[in-house]
């Protein structure tokens, strides 16, 4: 089983957030079989797409999590 994984959820106030989208309670998990492609995975995540505006953001809360083992 992958221990290692980022937790995707939506920031406060997101539209998406609306119960006849995604809700308010939505979440969402990738996970890895190590620290590192965790991170790098994360890393990855974090930045800005090439195909978004200037100034534009993905609206995403990333945080690292574990499994107990």
């Amino acid at each position: 089983m992958k221990r290692y994984g980022i937790r995707i959820r939506l920031p406060e106030g997101s539209t998406l957030s609306m119960p006849h989208l995604l809700g308010a309670d939505w979440e969402s998990y990738r996970w890895y079989d190590s620290a590192l492609e965790r991170d790098k995975a994360l890393a990855d995540m974090q930045r800005d797409l090439p195909n978004y505006r200037k100034g534009d953001h993905v609206a995403q809360v990333l945080e690292r999590v574990e499994r107990d083992a």
